[in-house]
């Protein structure tokens, strides 16, 4: 845990011979309103490769111990159950999740006669007493493999980005928001027009602050590679036209966040001549990208993976996976770095 001077102790959250281990599909921890924490990890509940389930465990005492695992879907099915996201929202947490339940099996999107190839969005409300709300459907048909990202508004909703696909698979970026009143129907963020038969493994970020939304994303139509982002002004009812940030051979695994003075900072990965860089930009919803920097040339012999940043007092707090400088050589590490604003 990083309070802002320093990092304390690593703990254990879970140890098991049966966690499903994945680069792109990583756990995460989230605090409720009250102090307690959320942690969620992925573990095979089949002996299929794409058999596994979400897991959450709730802490009361800062990470010291860690209660029972809870299973926020209803589905028990040995299918894919995973790119999670955990939100704050009141007193409980949200939960979203990617669901396979009915993937290749009759669904509501499946021609007469066949199967549905479709993952859904689905999500569910955790209380701090461990207890979950009905497990609902979110959009019937996403992209497979991208990650999903959350972040609550200024007015108290919440807002969940993801890669949806349509029927000609058009795998283009959505935004679904949730307030008193329920769920919202998907939002297309900005119609990019890529098709694409497979999943590109590259989720967009969202962030807001106040009625300021900002969602960055990877896209590549007649593929052409980019980094986009894209504000809104309504809480994420609406997009504006969106900014091209890359420097023209990116590679995605974007993030966000939304700086006290309404500008987003965006990092992304992009190859270089040098090798593969991650990059960061502050960005305004009226000029786009101000000035391209790289934060770090990586060297090693495998990939950054999806970096991450956060806000924290004074700065953000960028991590990476840092590999080691050979294939038999260093072992791979988590880099940090604090930038200060």
């Amino acid at each position: 845990m990083f309070d802002g001077a320093g990092w304390g102790p690593a703990r254990t959250i879970i140890a098991s011979g049966d966690l499903f281990v994945n680069w792109v599909d990583i756990p995460s921890v989230a605090a409720f309103e009250d102090g307690t924490l959320a942690a969620h990890w992925l573990q095979q509940s089949d002996r299929a490769t794409y058999a596994y389930d979400v897991h959450l465990s709730l802490s009361k005492d800062g990470g010291q111990g860690w209660g029972h695992p809870i299973v926020p879907h209803e589905d028990r099915q040995g299918v894919q159950h995973g790119f999670v996201s955990l939100l704050p929202y009141g007193d409980d947490m949200l939960s979203i999740w990617l669901d396979a339940r009915e993937y290749a099996s009759g669904g509501a999107d499946a021609p007469e006669g066949g199967f549905s190839d479709s993952m859904q969005l689905r999500a569910t409300r955790l209380a701090s007493d461990g207890s979950l709300s009905e497990d609902v459907s979110l959009d019937a048909r996403t992209c497979s493999c991208c990650q999903t990202s959350a972040a609550l508004t200024g007015d108290g909703a919440a807002l969940v980005a993801y890669r949806d696909r349509t029927e000609t698979e058009i795998r283009d970026i959505s935004v679904v928001r949730y307030d008193d009143e329920g769920w919202s129907e998907p939002v297309n963020v900005h119609e990019d027009g890529w098709q694409i038969a497979g999943c590109p493994v590259n989720g967009p970020a969202i962030d807001a602050h106040g009625a300021r939304a900002v969602v960055a994303w990877f896209t590549a139509p007649d593929g052409e590679p980019a980094v986009m982002a894209s504000f809104s002004q309504d809480a994420g009812r609406s997009f504006l036209p969106p900014h091209r940030l890359d420097l023209g051979d990116a590679i995605g695994r974007v993030d966000t966040i939304i700086l006290q003075d309404g500008t987003a900072l965006v990092s992304w990965v992009e190859w270089t001549e040098e090798g593969e860089a991650l990059m960061v930009c502050r960005v305004t919803a009226e000029e786009g990208c101000l000035s391209a920097g790289r934060l770090h040339l990586n060297t090693g012999a495998g990939s950054l993976n999806f970096p991450r940043m956060v806000g924290v007092p004074g700065g953000v707090l960028f991590a990476w996976t840092q590999p080691g400088a050979n294939i038999s050589g260093d072992e791979d590490q988590i880099q940090l770095v604090l930038g200060r604003l």
